[in-house]
């Protein structure tokens, strides 16, 4: 069969070994490079393509909501991170410090940004005093550092590319509620235009950000059944308002504290979609994010009316508002079919004489590797009706992949077996004892809850570790 044929030799199947195969792919793919520091990337132009496009659809959606982008400094002064101290003890294994500028030592040492709330906090105080001033939502597309240990392009490295939201409210409602609308934009866009269905609830106490009062969470699931943390969204209350002394007059003339959100997602996104849908062929893009949608193949180009055929192809294609690539390179039509198969791109498009003299062209789902004989006249609506059934066949499989890996277990010995033999999530019950996630963790060898879903179902009476009266379901997995 033809959707069995393995076109990119050099590419490790993904059954031998996921973990290089998803090396291969993001080198032979081209999306990064690796630098002269470790654990940073260089993210090539197709790789941030992507990113380009993952920002453009999200940022569309933040300022829809109201949300303005700013930008805040790099540099945190100590002093100023430490002025909450669960989010300062959270953070401090993973900064980078500086402490020499130019040939001067500093007076007070500066972190570079692992995130940015004490700095948000920092401007807040000086700009909100009334309730006029609020709501605040504010966005930024930044970087961030955060010094990891072990390192892997796009899914943890030092140095990564990422938006921060930070809005402060009157009271706790109104937080509360931007705190799950968010969530919920994030999660819309994972089904909508990465085709990534995925599991969203709460975190639990022992996995919640630091300085937060609640984390929420999506999180999707990998072809390998392995969980990526694909982003959070959290309600601090007014903890760090208090902290930092951010006080406004409220409609009753009376001295308040605001409430405070902040939710984030990363390049660690494009880690997901290379995992949740790429073959032992390389990538496959979902076509909303994919910097080629249509890729046209010119057949025997040096052909008299190939070329000038193409590029009306390409014209009408790009007026009706898809991103395409015409390649007339003098690489082979086969070298070509392989490289854009390995790339991802949605839709191949081949136009060769015999087409042009039959009115038609030949397009190519990168899903199914079918061929669809279809009239030029008329193209760009075939195009968008193929680019659809890519969509459609990635969430419908990613689905799936969801639904065969998780798992149930009622009983520990379950959980157990479950944890070493079926890669997954697994749904179990748990009493909300952090002692029992830590037992789960070591015995399992890095199975960790995952969060408590919106939709819960009563599994057992019992936690599934210890015995005693259940309070949560939870979803449990291993992470990258």
């Amino acid at each position: 069969m033809a959707n069995d044929k393995k076109m990119v030799e050099q590419i490790t199947s993904m059954d031998v070994d996921f973990a290089q195969w998803y090396t291969d792919v993001v080198k032979k793919a081209e999306l990064v490079d690796y630098s002269g520091v470790k654990g940073c990337m260089i993210i090539r132009p197709y790789g941030y393509a992507i990113w380009e496009n993952i920002q453009r659809e999200l940022d569309k959606r933040f300022k829809a909501l109201g949300h303005e982008n700013v930008y805040m400094p790099m540099f945190i002064p100590e002093s100023l991170l430490q002025k909450e101290k669960d989010h300062v003890a959270g953070f401090a294994p993973e900064c980078a410090i500086v402490t020499i500028g130019g040939q001067n030592k500093l007076a007070e040492r500066l972190v570079v940004r692992p995130t940015s709330e004490t700095l948000f906090c920092d401007h807040f105080k000086d700009i909100i005093h009334s309730y006029r001033d609020l709501p605040k939502l504010y966005n930024q597309w930044v970087n961030v550092v955060r010094w990891e240990k072990t390192t892997r392009p796009f899914l943890r490295t030092s140095e990564f590319l990422w938006q921060e939201g930070h809005t402060m409210h009157e009271n706790e409602e109104q937080a509360r509620e931007e705190t799950l609308r968010m969530l919920g934009v994030y999660e819309e866009f994972y089904l909508n235009c990465l085709a990534i269905p995925a599991v969203t609830g709460q975190k639990t106490e022992k996995e919640k950000f630091a300085g937060a009062e609640e984390t929420y969470t999506i999180e999707p699931m990998m072809h390998n059944g392995v969980a990526l943390q694909g982003g959070t969204s959290h309600y601090f209350g007014d903890g760090f308002a208090k902290a930092f002394d951010i006080t406004y007059t409220d409609r009753e003339n009376k001295i308040k504290y605001p409430h405070q959100t902040s939710w984030g997602v990363s390049t660690r996104m494009i880690g997901a979609i290379i995992m949740a849908h790429g073959d032992d062929n390389g990538l496959i893009l979902p076509p909303a994010v994919a910097p080629i949608q249509v890729a046209i193949i010119p057949v025997a180009q040096h052909k008299e009316g190939v070329l000038e055929k193409a590029n009306e192809i390409k014209a009408t294609l790009e007026k009706a508002g898809f991103r395409v690539r015409l390649d007339d390179s003098d690489q082979s039509t086969g070298w070509k079919y392989s490289q854009y198969e390995m790339k991802g791109v949605p839709v191949r498009l081949e136009i060769g004489p015999r087409d042009i003299e039959s009115g038609n062209c030949v397009l190519v789902s990168r899903v199914s590797r079918e061929k669809s004989f279809v009239a030029i006249d008329g193209v760009e609506n075939e195009v968008q009706k193929m680019l659809a059934f890519v969509h459609d066949e990635l969430v419908a499989r990613a689905r799936k992949n969801l639904e065969e890996k998780t798992h149930v277990a009622t009983t520990y010995e379950q959980f157990l077996d479950i944890a070493e033999n079926k890669p997954g999530f697994i749904k179990a019950m748990w009493c909300g004892d952090s002692a029992c996630e830590d037992k789960l963790k070591e015995a399992t060898g890095g199975v960790k809850s995952r969060c408590i879903p919106f939709k819960e179902e009563k599994l057992a009476d019992t936690c599934v570790y210890c015995g005693r009266p259940a309070k949560h379901m939870v979803v449990w997995g291993k992470q990258y």
